[in-house]
């Protein structure tokens, strides 16, 4: 049995109370973290239903969300429920935020991009990591952006912090960057190869210990 039930008053009373201060919306209410990455797609925090409907007037079409639908939690119940009833597509793509992106996620990404409805939205929590790299991969894939240029979509100017456990996706693109670009491989080529190693990536980085009590105590990061 879900959860919540919208159907009734007492569920959705429910549900914007656990999105609101279980999930931290209060914070979310003014600020959407939200930016334009191209003409057909836009990076938020988690949207709320009222947020969902300026988007949908602003022309959005698709929704991805890169939290997952596999909770049974009050901002999913909410933002399905929502879509459904503005005509929004949503889309669940899950990514990590402490681990390197598997290589099915990967194609995944670049799949999206090849065959959703635009204009999109992609989201996770915050919109600072998992938004981040999945900008990233739409502006390398979907724009035909070097890596070397998309990896900006990581950056403190959407709120993503290095410094912290999150910075092992830094840390992925780096390795891309540093050791394989230069040898005329392309991204997806390497992570379809034996040398994209996901685990031995995430066992090579090492967070700074201010980075990681910034991002898992004071901001706690999903």
């Amino acid at each position: 049995m879900a959860r919540y039930d919208l159907s009734t008053r007492i569920g959705r009373f429910k549900a914007g109370w656990d999105y609101i201060w279980q999930d931290h919306g209060f914070l979310r209410v003014r600020f959407m973290n939200a930016h334009w990455l191209g003409p057909d797609l836009v990076r938020t925090n988690q949207p709320s239903p009222r947020q969902l409907a300026h988007w949908q007037r602003q022309g959005i079409r698709t929704v991805i969300n890169l939290r997952g639908s596999d909770r049974d939690e009050a901002w999913f119940a909410l933002e399905k429920d929502a879509c459904e009833r503005l005509g929004l597509t949503l889309i669940s793509a899950p990514l990590d935020s402490r681990d390197p992106p598997q290589r099915e996620r990967i194609h995944r990404a670049r799949d999206l991009f090849r065959t959703i409805e635009y204009p999109a939205l992609i989201h996770c929590k915050s919109g600072a990591d998992r938004a981040g790299m999945m900008a990233v991969f739409y502006r390398h894939f979907h724009l035909g952006e070097p890596m070397s240029e998309a990896i900006g979509q990581l950056s403190k100017q959407y709120l993503h912090h290095r410094e912290g456990l999150t910075g092992v996706l830094d840390y992925t693109l780096e390795k891309y960057l540093n050791d394989v670009e230069p040898t005329g491989v392309s991204f997806i080529d390497w992570v379809d190869s034996d040398a994209y190693d996901p685990k031995a990536i995430r066992a090579e980085f090492k967070a700074g210990w201010w980075g990681t009590l910034l991002t898992e105590k004071l901001l706690r990061r999903e």
